[in-house]
């Protein structure tokens, strides 16, 4: 196997009989808008039994040409090209398949933009871009993966990037180390559904499959199984469709499904053969000769049926492999199969019994599953803040089990997510309450409840997320307004924490010190009461701990920011950061002072703030910030020592920043709010592995004490900063040890770790004891969802049809499906 190349995507084409569409596809593949030297051709010869590979060779000598020395069908002809490629992407392109420019850049973008992304699918049209071949995945309640408005013309809504179940094996890209993890393609499928299967199990990992419109391909069609006869087809969709369902969902959704798989095959088998099954019936005068005919169609089932029989030892030991890894529940899994009641064949005496089946196994109704709303006051887009990260943190993580919704209050841009993001403006009560009608528990930050009396009239579960002590913050943030204004300041925030606290059934603190301190609060409202004591005398399932966290994906340097860069900054200077904004609760000023102080000594240090003008539109830049950049110019280090970002670093684009530092600080003032604080970016250089300086008195200047990730100063020492600072910069063993504490600790706060508490609660919501006793709300528990299902055929199934293609096609797919019914008719 060759060693993996960053940056590079292997293209894959799987050759069987089919050397020109395959030496086109190549031609097109030089022609798109993607490095060469980046670029990677693998072409699996199937076995063709001619001179393909010959012309191959001779035709396309830049290609890696790999020869099968038996037809391994498409899944097995891809592991063999992926297991000679080289790239960190793999990608999938069918012989009769021509690329757009942009196919590979638009898929790229998408996996560049989170690690959570496994797996791009393209969006695929006919060979002149008419009509659809795939927009988008669904999965029936038997097994069978379709593709929504194949063969229909192109939908005139505008397409939109999403998270699907699985892509079409005629173009889509993988991540490799995602690929060698899932194992590759089964073998065992030959060909049809093998991409479904990959998708499925790709998702229970916790891996995003997502759909990006913008890489484009074109497919030919060719009716590649018409040779080889229509009920070969059949026999490997039946087979292929047990094969999936059997190793891909959960034990209960299993047993409720499987059952009426097998019985729905057998129907339609007879459905095709046009069989009558009552005809071996007693009282009917069938021959009795021991042998008819009949259409292989109904065989094809039956061999699938069987076939699935024999291969069950292998899947057995597949299941338990796929279920024992699975990350992703069954629920949430659900809300990517699309349409799930969907026959897949319109013959009467089929549907009869489909529907029969379908009423009396609960295969169409959808699995209970939470609808978690989360809300955060801060922008949703490239620069995120602390408050926005963790609420799309949360969201991530809740997202595998649950029905997601994060919202922004501040403005949201166009972003991949495995959840959905909304705009509410503050007091669109209308918007919000739709929003909260629709959920079952709903997390908040800040402002929230205080904005919108759907909230905060709300029945459902409320958590509230109070890491961030305003009230404490307050009276720092409004000191310098004069006293009466500082008051209503400290007093609005005191008051909206109250309600928060008077009403809340969970709730979310940063650290112990803030548990405690939150607990007196609680206590003084009269929530710490026999009720809430009762069954938690701890109370965790009150208040609990979940601080910031970090990704346990390491940041990896992908371009030069500073060193090097940045006028002032040389490529081997020494760089402290300052991660993170600047408030006026930090000591910024005799950091300054003594960067100056030490570079008297040491010419190369240089200290870099990294943010000045916060993402929300609504936070002013405080006055600190100029009186930090007066200082530098003062003392003559502004832009030789001290460099001042004018603006934010984008959250995606932080990590280049953070592995070009040697150091990371924070510098404040002692008083309470540093007392209770949590300073985030400490969580920064934690994920950098960084060394680090930092004022006494918080939660992490403990933490960076106990552990020796650095050093600890008092505040507003210029002396005892200016011998740490030199210590983290220049006494390579103390900072090489400090380094390697850095990298124990910093697994403690991955998001995956500090997030369980929540994650475990909204696994098992449930109202707080006391508000249930007087009766502010109604229940303890969430009320689970029960649905019951109409038959999908004559009028209702007609105006649903309707709908859903307006909705997903536009009124031209409706025309063109109302024109097909009629025409069958």
């Amino acid at each position: 196997m060759p060693a993996p190349r960053p940056g590079v995507v292997s293209v894959v084409l799987v050759n069987f009989r089919g050397t020109d569409d395959t030496l086109t596809a190549v031609e097109q593949l030089g022609r798109i808008d993607w490095p060469a030297e980046r670029l990677e051709i693998v072409i699996v010869e199937n076995a063709s039994g001619d001179d393909s590979a010959e012309r191959i060779r001779r035709e396309a000598p830049h290609v890696r040409l790999v020869e099968s020395s038996e037809n391994l069908g498409f899944a097995g002809g891809c592991n063999l090209g992926v297991a000679a490629s080289s790239g960190e992407y793999v990608a999938f392109l069918n012989n009769d398949a021509k690329p757009d420019a942009g196919w590979v850049r638009a898929a790229v973008k998408q996996f560049e933009s989170s690690a959570r992304v496994g797996a791009v699918a393209s969006r695929v049209l006919d060979w002149d871009g008419e009509k659809v071949d795939y927009i988008g995945s669904a999965m029936t309640w038997f097994g069978q993966g379709y593709k929504p408005l194949t063969a229909q013309p192109v939908p005139s809504t505008p397409d939109r990037v999403k998270d699907v179940l699985f892509g079409t094996g005629s173009a889509m890209f993988v991540r490799r180390s995602v690929y060698d993890q899932l194992g590759g393609f089964d073998e065992r499928y030959f060909m049809f559904f093998e991409d479904v299967d990959l998708g499925w199990r790709l998702n229970l990992l916790g891996h995003r499959f997502v759909y990006e419109p913008d890489s484009l391909a074109f497919h030919k069609h060719h009716a590649s199984m018409s040779s080889f006869g229509a009920f070969k087809e059949t026999y490997l969709l039946e087979r292929n469709a047990l094969f999936t369902q059997y190793k891909n969902l959960g034990d209960e959704a299993l047993a409720n499904a499987l059952p009426a798989t097998l019985a729905l095959t057998v129907r339609r088998g007879v459905a095709k053969g046009g069989l009558d099954s009552t005809e071996f019936d007693l009282r009917k005068g069938a021959s009795n000769d021991p042998t008819m005919e009949i259409s292989k169609e109904t065989v094809a089932a039956v061999y699938a049926i069987d076939q699935f029989v024999e291969n069950l030892p292998g899947l057995v030991a597949a299941r338990d492999a796929v279920q024992s890894s699975r990350v992703v529940s069954d629920s949430r899994i659900w809300s990517l199969f699309g349409e799930t009641d969907a026959p897949s064949y319109t013959d009467e005496h089929y549907l009869e019994g489909y529907d029969k089946l379908a009423t009396a196994f609960p295969v169409t109704e959808s699995p209970d599953v939470t609808r978690v709303l989360i809300v955060t006051g801060d922008p949703i887009g490239a620069k995120m803040a602390g408050p926005a990260i963790r609420a799309w943190s949360m969201a991530e993580a809740l997202s595998k089990d649950n029905l997601v919704t994060l919202v922004s209050l501040a403005g949201i841009e166009p972003l991949s997510a495995p959840f959905e993001l909304a705009h509410v403006r503050p007091g669109d009560d209308r918007a919000m309450r739709k929003l909260e009608q629709s959920t079952d528990v709903i997390i908040f930050q800040g402002l929230a409840m205080a904005l919108f009396d759907s909230l905060r009239t709300s029945d459902k579960i409320i958590v509230a997320d109070i890491y961030d002590p305003m009230h404490l913050e307050q009276l720092e943030q409004g000191k310098e307004l004069g006293a009466a204004q500082w008051d209503k300041q400290v007093l609005d925030a005191t008051e909206v924490l109250n309600e928060q606290l008077e009403r809340g059934d969970f709730f979310l603190c940063a650290s112990e010190r803030q548990r405690h301190f939150y607990l007196g609060q609680l206590a003084a409202l009269g929530r710490i009461n026999p009720a809430n004591y009762a069954d938690d005398p701890d109370l965790d399932r009150l208040i609990t701990v979940v601080p910031f966290g970090l990704s346990e994906e390491p940041p990896v340097h992908e371009r030069d920011v500073l060193k090097g860069v940045l006028p002032g900054i040389g490529a081997d200077d020494k760089v402290l950061l300052w991660s993170g904004g600047l408030y006026n609760w930090f000591d910024p000023r005799s950091l300054i002072r003594a960067v100056a102080k030490l570079s008297e000594t040491h010419d190369d240090v240089r200290l870099f703030f990294q943010g000045t003008k916060h993402p929300h539109p609504g936070v002013p830049e405080m006055a600190i910030v100029a009186e930090s950049r007066a200082l530098a110019r003062e003392l003559g280090v502004l832009d030789r020592s001290v460099f001042f970002n004018d603006s934010w670093v984008d959250y995606a684009d932080r990590q280049n920043y953070l592995t070009e530092a040697d150091a990371g600080v924070s510098t404040h003032f002692a008083h309470v709010e540093t007392t209770f604080s949590f300073r985030t970016r400490i969580l920064d250089y934690l994920w950098a592995g960084l060394p680090m300086v930092v004022t006494e008195g918080d939660h992490f200047a403990q933490l960076v004490a106990e552990e020796k990730l650095g050093v600890v100063v008092p505040s507003g020492d210029v002396d005892a900063l200016v011998a740490g600072l030199e210590s983290v910069l220049y006494d390579d063993a103390f900072a090489k040890a400090a380094r390697r504490n850095v990298q124990k600790v910093r697994q403690w706060y991955f998001w995956s770790a500090v997030l369980e508490p929540l994650t475990g609660f909204v696994a098992e919501p449930r109202h707080a004891a006391d508000l249930v006793a007087r009766g502010v709300v109604g229940t303890g528990t969430t009320v689970k969802r029960t649905t019951t299902r109409r038959k999908k055929h004559g009028v209702r199934h007609d105006v649903g049809l309707f709908f859903h293609y307006l909705r997903n096609g536009g009124p031209t797919v409706v025309v063109k499906k109302v024109r097909s019914r009629l025409g069958r008719r």
